[in-house]
């Protein structure tokens, strides 16, 4: 293989390179010996420059064309081969193709989440990230500081150095911007043009230039994030009071829809109901004094009726006038040993003990007179 390439550099006289890859930055033109004859033909297509080494010092830069090398379009090393009258023999240089074209689309982002200080939430953690384009903008100076001796240099050697250039200016910037963090998203074009431009000197140093750098997505942690949908949720959400009661409202209509001779279906529409009263005298701002937990007193009655506290699973319910109890025990969700209390009792008892609610109970209607 080696005999044929050096037959085929004795043959060949064109120069040139055709790029079959997206990321392809430089390419190092190889010929046996790196000998090239007198007359041979340089093509350098559009966003490409070839840059000529002669004794490992840049010599000639060709711009996109095609040239018949010689003496007249090789002046830096016709003065290092000190050739005065032309020549006709082969000389030795390396050729480097140094592609111009702009790389898109590549990515940015913060590997941990930066710490700054907002108004509104107090010290607070982001992550950030988006695209960017870069592009050679001086060949010499991109060989001289990046490429060096790489034969073939891709986006991937230099892309970490220049995400890492990114995250630190564009950390600064939003850091000292101090704008609140729900407010950033509206200044993502602002952000990317300010960093362009902080970021200009750092390219150049390399050679390069960069643009379109673009801010997809500024974040709050996870944790923030949830706590922040809950805020939105009551901001949606309005009147709590109202929203409240509906949601009451609901539940009622929900259990109303069970069977009604069935038993576990009674319990609900009784939570129901003692869920409704609840919610009633903790949004009325007229009502301050809690249920009692134990044979504590409870609110006054309404006058000329009684009302009784119910016990449901081991938990204080209502108070409930009596047409309402009458309701509970039709759907079974009160039974003669359910445990009732009311004002003045001295303790919990069985609803039968009751005699105003030992009525409800009557399993069938009284006997007919005479019958």
């Amino acid at each position: 293989m080696a005999i044929w390439d050096k037959f085929r550099g004795e043959l060949v006289d064109i120069i040139e390179w055709l790029d079959p890859s997206s990321d392809t930055m430089v390419h190092r033109f190889e010929r046996h010996g790196n000998e090239i004859k007198h007359g041979a033909k340089l093509t350098v297509r559009e966003g490409q420059v070839a840059v000529f080494i002669r004794e490992g010092k840049i010599a000639d830069v060709f711009d996109p064309g095609m040239y018949t090398l010689d003496t007249k379009n090789l002046p830096i090393i016709s003065t290092l081969e000190s050739w005065r009258h032309g020549f006709e023999s082969p000389f030795k240089a390396e050729v480097y193709f140094i592609s111009t074209r702009r790389v898109t689309n590549l990515k940015w982002g913060t590997k941990n989440p930066i710490m700054l200080r907002d108004a509104e939430f107090g010290p607070l953690r982001l992550r950030m990230f988006g695209t960017y384009c870069v592009r050679v903008s001086d060949p010499v100076t991109f060989i001289k500081e990046i490429v060096g001796t790489d034969g073939t240099f891709t986006t991937e050697e230099i892309t970490a150095q220049l995400r890492n250039l990114i995250v630190a200016r564009f950390s600064d910037l939003v850091a000292e911007s101090k704008i609140p963090a729900l407010d950033l998203a509206a200044n993502y074009d602002e952000f990317g043009r300010f960093a362009s431009e902080r970021l200009h000197p750092d390219f150049e140093a390399y050679g390069l230039d960069v643009s379109n750098l673009l801010v997809e997505n500024i974040s709050l942690p996870p944790a923030v994030e949830e706590v922040l949908d809950k805020r939105t949720s009551m901001g949606v959400i309005g009147n709590l009071q109202q929203y409240t009661q509906f949601q009451a409202a609901n539940a009622m209509e929900a259990a109303a829809d069970n069977p009604g001779g069935n038993a576990a279906g009674g319990m609900g529409m009784g939570m129901g109901f003692a869920m409704a009263n609840q919610m009633a005298q903790g949004f009325n701002p007229q009502n301050q004094q809690a249920a009692p937990q134990s044979a504590a007193p409870g609110p006054p009655p309404v006058p000329g009726q009684t009302t009784y506290y119910v016990a449901v699973n081991g938990a204080q319910t209502g108070p409930f006038p009596v047409a309402v109890l009458q309701q509970q025990v039709q759907q079974g969700a009160l039974t003669a040993e359910t445990l009732v209390w009311a004002q003045g009792m001295a303790g919990w008892v069985a609803a039968s003990q009751v005699p105003e609610i030992a009525g409800l109970f009557q399993q069938g209607p009284p006997p007919i007179p005479g019958g």
